[in-house]
């Protein structure tokens, strides 16, 4: 246990462990992320928040892509206002805390104004 304690005298060391909160493997981060999108309130910080947000909003769209037997790279293949992309964009919007330009960039449908207008238009 010595060996693995994080040494006062390691300002690298203490500033990562000042700074994260999570201090485990990956597929223990992830579970924390799934628990934390439930129970995240108003008292915490914004990176967390932020990362818990992202890793909800990944898992819609990852299930919005298995649903219709596609891939992330099929997205850069399909027109920017393709209907599909859209619903998923608006599925996104609904169900997630995320902004317009990350929603673009990730369904690469261009700008985050055309998908506004992209949006705002019927269904």
């Amino acid at each position: 246990m010595p060996e693995r304690s994080i040494s006062k005298d390691d300002p690298k060391q203490l500033k990562a462990l000042q700074r994260g909160w999570c201090l485990g493997g990956s597929q223990f981060r992830e579970e924390l992320l799934a628990a934390m999108h439930e129970l995240t309130g108003v008292h915490h910080g914004g990176e967390e928040r932020r990362e818990t947000d992202e890793t909800w909003a990944r898992r819609l769209l990852a299930e919005e892509l298995n649903g219709r037997g596609n891939r992330p790279r099929d997205l850069a293949l399909r027109r920017k206002g393709d209907a599909v992309k859209v619903r998923m964009a608006r599925r996104l919007r609904t169900e997630a805390t995320m902004t317009l330009d990350w929603i673009a960039k990730e369904l690469k449908m261009g700008t985050a104004g055309s998908l506004a207008n992209l949006l705002r238009k019927k269904k």
